[in-house]
Parts: C-alpha cells; sequence; structure tokens
C-alpha cells in the first residue's frame, strides 16, 4: 500500500512539474513551442493518474488498518486536480473555438503586414490570410466581429487606435497616420506566444472613419480564441 502512496505522490509532483515548466520555459525560448504545448499535456495526463490513483487510496483509507499515512493520497489527489484543471480548461475552450488563428473585421479585403511582414514570412503560420475557407469558419464562430465606424476623421481615429494598442500593451512596431496604418505585436501571457495585429483606418462618406483590424498568431493552428478576444477588446478601447 505505501508503495502505491508513493507512486500517487510521484504522480501529482511530477504533474506540477510538468505545467509549472511548460509556459515560462518556452516563454524564455529554451525550447519550442511544441514542447511546451507537449509538456502542458503531459501535465493533463500525469495530473488524471495522480488524482486517479489518489482517489481510490483515499477510499481505501476507510480500512482501519490503511488509515495510517492517508494524508499521502489526500495530498496526490490534490495535486492531480491542481495539475490537470488548467489543461482541461485550455482543452474544452478549444472545443468551442473554430481551429482557425487569423480573425479579422474584412475577411474580403484584410489588412496587409508591411513592417512585420519578414517576421510573418520566416513563421509557420506565414502573412497570407487563408481565404474564403477561414471567413466561413471566423463568421460561424464569431459573428460578431465587424468593422468599427468611428464618429471622427482618419487623423483623430487613427489616433485613438494608436492610444487603445498602447493601452492594451502592444509592441507596436509601425504606425503612420497619413496613410491610417498601424501594425504591433502581442504577447501571450502564458507560453510567450507571438500574434501580429493590422489597423487600418480609412474614410468614411460619412465623415467618420471605418477601422479595420486583424490578429494572427505566427504559431499554431488554433488559437483557441484568442485573436477574436484581442480584437473586441481593442473594438472596445477604441469606441
Amino acid at each position: 500500500m505505501r508503495s502505491f502512496r508513493i507512486l500517487a505522490l510521484g504522480l501529482g509532483v511530477l504533474a506540477l512539474v510538468f505545467l509549472a515548466v511548460s509556459g515560462p520555459v518556452t516563454h524564455a525560448n529554451l525550447w519550442s513551442w511544441e514542447y511546451g504545448l507537449r509538456a502542458y499535456s503531459w501535465a493533463a495526463y500525469t495530473g488524471i493518474a495522480a488524482a486517479g490513483l489518489g482517489l481510490v487510496l483515499t477510499l481505501l483509507c476507510a480500512v482501519p488498518r490503511w488509515r495510517e499515512g492517508a494524508w499521502i493520497p489526500v495530498l496526490a489527489l490534490c495535486a492531480g486536480v491542481a495539475a490537470v484543471t488548467p489543461p482541461i480548461l485550455m482543452f474544452e475552450k478549444a472545443k468551442s473555438a473554430p481551429p482557425i488563428h487569423d480573425i479579422t473585421t474584412d475577411a474580403y479585403n484584410p489588412p496587409r503586414f508591411v513592417s512585420l511582414l519578414a517576421a510573418r514570412m520566416t513563421a509557420p503560420n506565414g502573412a497570407e490570410y487563408g481565404g474564403a475557407a477561414v471567413a466561413a469558419q471566423q463568421q460561424k464562430g464569431y459573428p460578431d466581429i465587424k468593422p468599427a465606424i468611428v464618429n471622427a476623421p482618419p487623423g483623430q481615429a487613427m489616433q485613438r487606435a494608436i492610444d487603445a494598442a498602447r493601452a492594451l500593451g502592444w509592441e507596436i512596431a509601425a504606425s503612420d497616420t497619413a496613410t491610417g496604418h498601424l501594425e504591433a505585436t502581442d504577447t501571450t501571457p502564458w507560453f510567450g506566444f507571438k500574434d501580429d495585429i493590422v489597423v487600418r483606418v480609412r474614410s468614411e462618406p460619412s465623415g467618420g472613419s471605418r477601422v479595420d483590424v486583424r490578429s494572427a498568431s505566427r504559431v499554431g493552428h488554433s488559437d483557441i480564441g484568442t485573436n477574436a478576444a484581442r480584437v473586441r477588446e481593442f473594438l472596445s478601447r477604441l469606441a
């Protein structure tokens, strides 16, 4: 019995280690982003094993002769649950999000990267928009993502866009008020993934301005809703 308890606790500790290193080590570029996601998955699988074994051993502690040292399986159960919860929440979120990583308010003529083009071209996801297939998935998953109409001339609207980008902590790569073009990079907090943003400001016949934005991940097939959330937050601040 004691050996099983030690095994359960060891699995729980290992799961927490996988979870703890998955983000910071990836963020520090000490291994590839693929290894970071694998470590995150390993935390889930190992955590499930620790929690399952810990639960069984905890229930067996109801037998009087096995009650001594009951804290070990309880601790293993807690460690397993703590390690498995973040990955499970992320996986469940991924199920509800369309498997895309490029979100824009103008799918027919998305803003294009210029200053960040070189960085995009060397990244796995490239710089080109995915076309009608991606647009259809975005429309189905995020029908609320639409251009913003700002009641201000393009110059003022552009300055508001710059202020919103700074407030969100984006690293601005280029901004040109005359052409109404802004490019920036945002970094996700846990894994440190780099996502690039383009903002385009054009005049409207009504006298106001139309603001389009595009946010695209450099790596990964699905962004689990990160870019859509970023676009929404930007448009909310702009308004």
